[in-house]
């Protein structure tokens, strides 16, 4: 038996966005890690570039080959192309986190909950849902 083929956002009529808090604390889970990998090269709070460029290149990296962060793993979401539901890629992933940084376009939201960050690259959050474990 195959299993069908799921329908992007895009075409989905019923497409129903994961909530805000769930994408907050998948951003909050992200930026703590950032913090983390940072202070091995800066003081994160020294040089607050640092942190920022380590969130740009783990979403240009875990976006771009995984659509999920570590953060989005955790609270089962994750990031997808809007038109065909595949991976956005590593380009886009890394001009979606160029755009994260900037705060103003992550606030600009349209009806699905895509920010402006999404509408540029294409994308869009979406419920990611771990399969069922077998239990024998």
């Amino acid at each position: 038996m195959t299993t069908p083929h799921p329908v992007p956002p895009a075409r989905d009529p019923g497409f129903t966005p994961p909530t805000l808090g769930r994408r907050f604390g998948a951003l909050i889970i992200d930026w703590v890690l950032c913090l983390l990998v940072s202070n091995f090269f800066a003081d994160p709070v020294r040089d607050g570039w640092a942190p920022v460029l380590v969130l740009v290149l783990e979403y240009g990296f875990f976006l771009g080959l995984f659509a999920q962060t570590p953060g989005m793993y955790i609270t089962r979401v994750r990031c997808v192309a809007w038109a065909d539901g595949g991976r956005i890629g590593v380009i886009r992933a890394l001009l979606r986190g160029v755009l994260l940084a900037l705060v103003i376009p992550a606030l600009i939201m349209d009806e699905h909950r895509r920010g402006l960050h999404d509408r540029l690259t294409g994308s869009v959050i979406t419920d990611a849902p771990r399969p069922a474990r077998v239990r024998s």
